[in-house]
C-alpha cells in the first residue's frame, strides 16, 4: 500500500525504529529524524530519507512521534526548535509515546492552536511484535483526525482502536502497562516458588503454557525466562515510569490500586539492584534472589 501523503517519524529508539520500518516496508514516503543520527542508518538503507532538522521533518503531511518521556514530548513539539516552531507544519501529529494525560492535553492544545491535528496513538507490543505486524495501536482524538491517519496506523500494526475524542488512549495504554507489570511479577513469584520447591523451571513453564491461564506473551518470553536473557525489549526503568503514571491517575480518580502500588516498590528494588536498563522480565531474577535462590540459565 502506498499513498501520496508524506510521513515523518521522530524518535528512532527500539520501538520507533520497528514502527517506522513497517511504514517504509509498505512503500510509504517516510522521512526520519533522531537526535543521534547514526540510529537512522538502517532505515535509510531500507528506503527512508533523513531530515537534517526537526523543522525539515515538520514538512511531512503526517508526523509520528515515539519518545521515552513526557519531557521529551514537550521538548520536541513545544520546546525551542520544536515542531510547532517550524515554518511549514504537518497536517497531523500522531504521538505513539506513553505519557501522562496532562502532558498529552497540553501538547494537543498547542498543536490545535497552530491548526495541527493531534492524535494520541500508543502501541501494545515490543519491537519483535511490531516487526511481525502483530502490534495493536489505541488512538484518541477527533474522529476525523483518526480516520485520516488510520490507514497508516493499520500499516504499522494488525489493527487500531479509536477510544474517544480526548486522552482516552493514554489511559488505555497506562492501564495496559500496569497489567503487564502485574503479570510479570505474578509470573516471577509463582515460578520462583515452583523452582525453589524442586520443580524444574522449564517443566513448570511448559505446564503453565498449556493451561487455560497461558498467554501468548508468556509463551513468547519463556525462552528468555529460561536462559535469563534480559536483553531489553522494554526496560525496568520505563516500566517504573508507567507505574508512576498509572498510580498518579489512580490518585486523581480515587481508585485503590494495592497490587500496583506493591509492584512499584519491587520495580524500584530491581532498579536499585542494577537492573535499570535490563528487560523488565529481570524481575524474576530479583524475586529469586530475594527468596535466597541463585538461579542459572536452563
Amino acid at each position: 500500500m502506498t499513498s501520496q501523503l508524506t510521513l515523518g517519524w521522530l524518535g528512532i529508539g527500539r520501538m520507533g525504529a520497528a514502527m517506522s520500518r513497517r511504514l517504509i516496508d509498505k512503500g510509504h514516503d517516510v522521512t526520519v529524524w533522531n537526535r543521534t543520527r547514526s540510529k537512522t542508518q538502517e532505515l535509510v538503507a531500507a528506503g527512508a530519507k533523513v531530515a537534517e532538522t526537526i523543522a525539515d521533518l515538520a514538512k511531512a503531511d503526517i508526523l509520528f512521534i515515539m519518545v521515552s518521556t513526557p519531557k521529551d514530548l514537550e521538548q520536541v513539539v513545544m520546546g525551542e526548535g520544536g515542531l510547532l516552531y517550524a515554518t511549514k507544519l504537518p497536517k497531523v501529529i500522531v504521538d505513539c509515546s506513553t505519557v501522562s494525560t496532562e502532558i498529552s492535553a497540553q501538547v494537543r492544545s498547542a498543536a490545535t492552536a497552530k491548526g495541527v491535528g493531534f492524535l494520541a496513538a500508543p502501541v501494545s507490543g515490543n519491537p519483535h511484535v511490531v516487526a511481525q505486524g502483530q502490534s495493536i495501536l489505541v488512538a484518541s482524538g477527533p474522529k476525523e483526525t483518526y480516520d485520516f491517519a488510520r490507514p497508516y496506523l493499520d500499516s504499522i500494526g494488525k489493527a487500531s482502536v479509536w477510544t474517544g475524542e480526548g486522552e482516552q488512549a493514554r489511559i488505555v495504554k497506562i492501564c495496559h502497562n500496569l497489567y503487564l507489570g502485574l503479570l510479570v511479577q505474578s509470573l516471577s513469584e509463582v515460578t520462583t516458588l515452583a523452582e525453589k520447591s524442586g520443580v524444574p523451571r522449564a517443566a513448570f513453564l511448559e505446564f503453565l503454557n498449556n493451561t487455560v491461564l497461558a498467554t501468548d506473551w508468556v509463551r513468547k518470553r519463556t525462552p528468555d525466562l529460561l536462559s535469563l536473557d534480559w536483553t531489553p525489549t522494554f526496560t525496568t526503568e520505563l516500566l517504573r515510569k508507567d507505574f508512576d503514571l498509572g498510580l498518579a491517575v489512580a490518585r486523581r480518580e480515587e481508585v485503590t490500586m494495592p497490587l500496583a502500588a506493591s509492584v512499584l516498590q519491587l520495580i524500584q528494588a530491581a532498579i536499585g539492584r542494577g537492573y535499570r536498563d535490563q528487560d523488565f522480565l529481570s524481575l524474576f531474577e530479583v524475586q529469586a534472589a530475594s527468596s535466597g535462590m541463585n538461579v542459572r540459565p536452563q
